[in-house]
This record gives structure tokens, sequence and C-alpha cells, in this order.
């Protein structure tokens, strides 16, 4: 090396990272051909480490604070290159900072249904989507296992294996939670509890913590939630005859309306409801009678049940049964044609 050399030669004094941006999780200091001069100094703020890396081994790592770099803060360095206790020239080593604060609002969600048992509907398939924080809490195993000798590691570099992760254990979750889906959603801050325990030690083995996980909604998907809004429907509607008369009354206006307007559109379609009404009233009285008779078979239809029915008929306007001569509804009052 020339005198020229050796006088243009670069030595670093200190050696500190300030985070340019948020979302940056590991930063390589650039040392290129430059040395790190024997009692420079080293910042490490809060929220952040510092490691040095040998020859591609870690060698010692630094939590926030002001150090001296020499023999007694770089122990492990001291051994690996071999100094003795009067080492004072400069040295290389690559310096890697790391980035400890709390990455919030991180989202996670399931890009296909997962399918879990369930305990009232069997095997159906769920959707789920929520927030989660967490921090970079041992930044060798961090360094070893995610980040390497990249100059910079983002948390959107991570996030796509932390989502997957969640997704897999949150299936392990579910499958031994025993809560049915109907009451998940008044569960789901014990089932955000659970997913957590299950969760930290895989985010353990990369170096973070987690910090809060969030169950925000879950859901079927289109076709299953068809299908649980007829269940529901059919527990809402109760009685089958009284929802027969409302459907037969809501009818008869609609079919009044049909071509053909006047006198003739209103018998029609009044006739119309009455015959859909008598004849869905007499369906679900014979499918009662049959279920009371002895041995299960259908009941011989009353003569005096078939008489009543032909000297009544259904007011227009509230569906009721009145009898056939009448001009007024005994009911709602509404004048009868």
């Amino acid at each position: 090396m020339s005198l020229r050399d050796f006088l243009s030669k670069q030595f670093i004094d200190v050696i500190d990272w300030v985070e340019p941006e948020d979302g940056i999780l590991a930063y390589r200091y650039p040392m290129q051909d430059r040395e790190i001069q024997n009692g420079g100094k080293l910042t490490v703020r809060d929220s952040q480490f510092a490691v040095f890396v040998n020859e591609g081994k870690v060698a010692d790592t630094f939590g926030p604070g002001l150090y001296t770099l020499n023999t007694q803060t770089l122990p492990i360095l001291t051994y690996l290159k071999n100094w003795d206790k009067a080492f004072q020239s400069p040295f290389k080593s690559d310096v890697y900072f790391f980035s400890a604060r709390t990455q919030t609002d991180q989202h996670w969600g399931t890009p296909n249904p997962i399918t879990i048992r369930d305990k009232e509907f069997g095997a159906i398939r769920l959707r789920g989507f929520g927030i989660y924080s967490y921090h970079l809490a041992e930044a060798k195993t961090f360094y070893s296992k995610i980040s390497g000798t990249r100059d910079l590691y983002r948390v959107a570099d991570l996030e796509g294996q932390l989502r997957n992760t969640i997704v897999a254990k949150m299936t392990d979750a579910f499958a031994t939670s025993q809560v049915p889906f109907l009451d998940m959603a008044a569960n789901q801050g014990a089932l955000a509890d659970k997913i957590t325990e299950q969760l930290k030690p895989a985010f353990a083995e990369y170096g973070i913590s987690l910090d809060t996980f969030n169950v925000e909604n879950l859901s079927l998907p289109d076709e299953l939630q068809k299908v649980l809004d007829q269940r529901i429907s059919m527990n809402v509607i109760g009685d089958m005859g009284k929802f027969t008369q409302y459907e037969v009354a809501q009818s008869i206006p609609i079919a009044a309306a049909n071509e053909g307007g006047g006198a003739v559109g209103i018998g029609a379609g009044l006739g119309a409801g009455m015959a859909i009404g008598q004849t869905m009233a007499e369906a679900v009285k014979n499918s009662a009678a049959s279920a009371q008779a002895p041995g299960g078979g259908p009941a011989a239809p009353a003569a005096a049940g078939t008489a009543s029915s032909a000297a009544t008929k259904f007011c227009s306007e509230c569906g009721k049964q009145i009898p056939r001569a009448s001009k007024f509804c005994p009911e709602c009052g509404k004048p009868q044609a």
C-alpha cells in the first residue's frame, strides 16, 4: 500500500443508524472498504439492536447504549481474531442494525376458506380476518433465520410467512376449540387468546415476539351463508299455517293488479289467492291429522269440515277466514265484494 493510499484510507469513528422510514426490520451498515477505528463509538438507540458479524459468524450483540469499541466491549470478536490486549489497529466487521419497535396494524386473513368440523353443522368452510402486532426480540436469531446478509429487510418481506403461520395455527385452534360457529361471534376474544397461545412459540422461532392478536370477523362463504340464512328463516317462521295465511294475504293485491284490471282482475286475483290458501291450509291440516291418526295413516276428512269450508271465504284485506255471506270482515272491518 502506497503512502497516498494509506492517507486516503477512510476509518469509521462513529457507527449509528437513524431509521429513515417505517417498515424496516434490519439494515446493514455500509462498510465498503472502510475500517472501524479501534476506540470508535457505537450508538444503539432505544428500540434497536446492533450485531457484529465476523467472517459470516455472529460475534457480538449490543442493546441500546453508547459503546467504545475495544477488546473489552468486543470480547467474542477479540477471541475470533486472536487479538492481544494491546490491540490498536483498525478492523473490519459487518455491522447490522435491527429495529425492535412494535410493528402495529399488521393484517392477517384467510386467502381461501379453511375447512373445519363444527359441532352443529358438521364440516364447514370458514373465513376470517383481523390484525396483530409484534416486535423483534432476538436479533441474533432473526439474523440467522430470517434477514441474513441482505442490506435491507422490510416488514413486507416477512408478511407472507407470518400470515401463513397464523392461518395454520388458527386451523389447529379451531379444531380443538369445540366452539360451534354460531357461538364464535360471542367468543372472538377467547378464540383470539387461544390462537395467541399457539402463535407465540412459532413467532419466537424467528426471533420475534407476538404482542397482540385480534379476530375482527368470522364468516362463511356466500353459498353456505345462504343455507344458514334459510335455516334461520325457518326457525323464525315457526307456525307454518299462520305463515301460509300471511303469504296468501300478501299475494292478493299482487294478483289483483295483474293484466285484466277492474273487477275481473280483482276477482281473478281473489279467487287465485283463496284457492292457493285453501289448498295449502288443507295440506297442512291433513298432514297434522295424519300424524295424530292411529297407525300413522291419514285421517278421514270430516264432512262437517268440508261444509264449513264451503260456507266461508277469506277476507281480501287481512286474509282471515270469515262467513261467505258477510259484507264486512268481523276482524278488520273491510267491506267485502
